[in-house]
């Protein structure tokens, strides 16, 4: 069992858990993943590293409620322990002196850039990172990751903190202003974020790296479940990612594969709100 050492409310329906997990801990880099599991009966998720302390022995990840096993997690109290918690997984972010790096991020996803930001700017790049959410309720970070960014752009669609718009938008601008100034691009968020992330930097010819997290099971490439189609090719996010090249990505057929459970999805989230007594007051 792996107890939640540290549990933080980032927004009311994001949140923080610090896990105690030495061994974890003690490989992790930036851009991994771990696969936790809540319940013997519980559903395999997978979560990118936001943090970790080799010292503490601890790994921090942030997750966002949407389903059934993410508004169980959010249940889960410091104290309380999960049932499984493999990892580090996948492959670590390549980081490397580039030059100017633009980090764009969405929703929760800050904390998952925060850690590739970290090792960048340790790196010696000049990073630029542009953080947006739906609305100033649901934005986080702002300075954590501004402390390892030249330079933080802060955008919502509602207009209610920073500029109003889409990340798509400053990234347009920053790659037209920058020229050949600009060498990487590293979008994580939302599928369909980071797909228009890539097709603004395609017509610019920047090596923009995107970080995929299909339905996956296992996160060792024996099930299958994870595989995407970049540059004509049948990859595994687990072992071959999560971090592809965004400008080889099928965007299409791994949306379409992301919505082949939302039906099941959407019927066991509301049989457990119904047991919980939630459809019964919404009935009243």
């Amino acid at each position: 069992m792996y107890r939640i050492l540290e549990r933080q409310d980032l927004t009311p329906n994001i949140h923080l858990f610090k896990i105690d997990a030495p061994r974890v801990a003690a490989k992790a880099r930036a851009g991994q993943f771990v696969i936790l599991r809540q319940g013997e009966n519980g559903e395999r998720i997978p979560l990118t590293l936001a943090d970790w302390n080799k010292d503490e022995g601890s790994v921090t990840v942030v997750f966002m409620e949407v389903g059934l096993t993410t508004k169980k997690l959010a249940l889960l109290q410091a104290g309380d322990a999960l049932t499984d918690f493999a990892g580090p997984l996948g492959l670590p972010t390549h980081i490397e002196n580039y030059g100017t790096v633009v980090c764009v991020a969405g929703g929760f996803a800050v904390a998952t850039i925060m850690p590739i930001a970290r090792a960048l700017k340790e790196a010696g790049n000049r990073v630029i990172t542009i953080m947006g959410a739906r609305s100033q309720s649901l934005l986080f970070w702002e300075k954590e990751v501004g402390r390892y960014s030249d330079e933080l752009i802060v955008i919502t669609d509602d207009g209610s903190n920073g500029r109003k718009g889409l990340v798509t938008e400053p990234l347009r601008d920053i790659l037209a202003k920058e020229g050949n100034g600009v060498t990487r691009v590293i979008a994580i968020g939302p599928t369909v974020m980071m797909k228009f992330s890539s097709k603004t930097s395609e017509p610019f010819k920047v090596k923009t790296i995107v970080s995929l997290n299909p339905i996956m099971v296992d996160g060792t490439g024996m099930c299958g479940c994870c595989r995407v189609s970049v540059g004509g090719v049948t990859r595994f996010a687990c072992v071959d990612g999560p971090d592809f090249d965004g400008h080889e990505v099928d965007w299409d057929e791994l949306m379409a594969r992301q919505r082949t459970y939302l039906e099941q999805e959407a019927s066991s989230l509301a049989q457990w709100q119904c047991q919980r007594g939630a459809c019964a007051q919404e009935a009243r």
